[in-house]
């Protein structure tokens, strides 16, 4: 049951074939036998009880096309009855007493929640050694990271424990992850998806997404995710879609931006490789690969590591010890407190981000560099939408590699924090200007004794244009079995 995507288990599900329990069932003994550390909190009886309740919706004939399939949340995104902790110490023990509305949304679907999955410390990292939890594992080459990130999601999804995984998204860690662990991921545009219940690391950045074995079951999930919440006021307002309306459409004449600053001496070769048949296999199907431009890509790096510390170094600022959240144990007044709290609550990363937000926000660095951040900020958006939009768009999507290397091992950057910077080059910038993206299996680089390990193909479209990216995504997938690979 393992092996077949969310489509396949809810046709079974709806002609009575296997059972919600059996389902749950099955994935929770997948998880109880993994070592990949993907999940750090498993209830099995709460699971149970969920899915005999989807069972009887299903007898009941009263279900979504999700009823009764399992999923489980990243955890940046808080359950009133799992354990939240963002991957950090700071809320080891946390449980919130209500539900994102991502989560909320899932479970009014009738999906089965299997559990919370583990991911760098709030979301910030590119490889998910960041954890407090501790590292996670991918599972092509358990000498390799996942990416980061949204680590545990992929690496969960790709080996198969569960067939669906919620993750976020603030510079590329949905993409890079699902690149480097061989399964499908999708971003949203910024807004689509209410951030209501996700822990907070860069707010303007910040957007939740599915992954899943394939477009299709992306567009699936996409259906429940997205729609406008009151709660969240960075909410958009927008009519609800069916995100699987246009998979089977034809791609013939569909104009595929090439960039070259994507193609540069940056790009391992095997990665290129794989890409570059991606592409191939595209032109086959009848599109037409155009030649672009976006020439600020290279500054995203500098742009998106003041941004984002600015916006985590005020969101975190709430975890002080005195509310929730770890709180130190021998102090002497409440500035000792305060400092005690956050210096054993936060680990080293969230600690270096912490500090570079808060010096670009101080008095005398705020013109010089967190202003200027957001001027370049907009003109890297305009590069895009001079690529995307209007009458004299050069594309309709723009392709290219999401990382510009197969997956690193395990601590081989670990002493070099800018090296990880460096490895989100490609998901970054338009991830500032808040559109939508994915990635998709493409094939395999080789990594450290030759190791197999998977390499993923991003695509890129304009605002709201998720359903065509889905599209483009769902015809490739027809054509080749990238997607269907699985580790041993």
């Amino acid at each position: 049951m393992h092996t077949k995507t969310l489509k396949q288990l809810s046709i079974l599900l709806h002609a009575k074939k296997i059972s919600s329990v059996e389902l749950a069932t099955h994935f929770l003994a997948r998880i109880q036998q993994s070592d990949l550390n993907a999940f750090l909190h498993v209830d099995a009886d709460l699971t149970l009880q969920q899915a005999k309740a989807a069972d009887l919706s299903l007898g009941q004939g009263n279900s979504t096309p999700l009823t009764g399939l399992p999923i489980a949340h990243k955890d940046i995104f808080v359950t009133c009855d799992w354990r939240s902790t963002a991957g950090s110490r700071m809320l080891e023990n946390y449980v919130s007493p209500f539900d994102a509305t991502v989560v909320s949304h899932f479970k009014e679907a009738g999906m089965v929640h299997l559990g919370k999955l583990n991911c760098d410390e709030f979301a910030m990292g590119s490889s998910n050694e960041n954890s407090y939890f501790g590292a996670v594992k991918n599972p092509w080459d358990k000498t390799a990271i996942p990416g980061g990130s949204s680590g545990g999601s992929a690496a969960a999804v790709a080996a198969r424990l569960t067939p669906a995984a919620t993750a976020t998204d603030t510079g590329g860690s949905i993409r890079q992850p699902a690149s480097l662990c061989g399964v499908t991921g999708i971003k949203p545009t910024y807004g689509s998806v209410s951030r209501f219940g996700m822990i907070a690391f860069a707010s303007s950045l910040d957007q939740a997404g599915p992954i899943a074995q394939t477009a299709e079951d992306c567009a699936l999930l996409l259906n429940a995710m997205v729609g406008f919440d009151p709660r969240d006021s960075t909410s958009l307002e927008r009519p609800k879609e069916d995100f699987t309306r246009n998979l089977n459409n034809d791609i013939k004449g569909l104009r595929i931006g090439i960039p070259k600053e994507y193609f540069s001496s940056g790009l391992a070769p095997d990665v290129e490789q794989a890409v570059r048949a991606a592409l191939r296999e595209y032109e086959k199907l009848g599109a037409v690969l155009v030649d672009i431009s976006l020439p600020k890509t290279e500054l995203s790096i500098p742009v998106y590591y003041v941004i984002a510390p600015a916006e985590a170094s005020s969101n975190l600022s709430r975890f002080d010890g005195v509310r929730y959240g770890h709180r130190a144990a021998d102090y002497k007044d409440l500035a000792d407190m305060y400092q005690k709290s956050r210096a054993e609550g936060f680990g080293e990363e969230v600690k270096r981000r912490i500090l570079v937000g808060a010096y670009v926000l101080s008095h005398g660095y705020y013109d010089a560099y967190y202003l200027q951040a957001q001027k370049i900020r907009r003109l890297i958006a305009q590069d895009f939408q001079r690529a995307l939009t209007g009458p004299n768009r050069l594309c309709d999507v723009i392709m290219g590699p999401v990382s510009p290397t197969v997956a690193w091992d395990l601590g081989a950057k670990a002493d070099d924090p800018v090296a990880n910077y460096l490895a989100d080059i490609y998901t970054l910038s338009s991830s500032l200007a808040g559109l939508p993206g994915m990635s998709v299996p493409c094939g395999f680089g080789q990594g450290e004794k030759n190791a197999r390990r998977p390499v993923g193909l991003q695509i890129i479209g304009s605002y709201y244009d998720e359903a065509r990216l889905l599209n483009v995504a769902h015809q490739y997938q027809q054509v080749t079995d990238w997607h269907v690979q699985a580790p041993t």
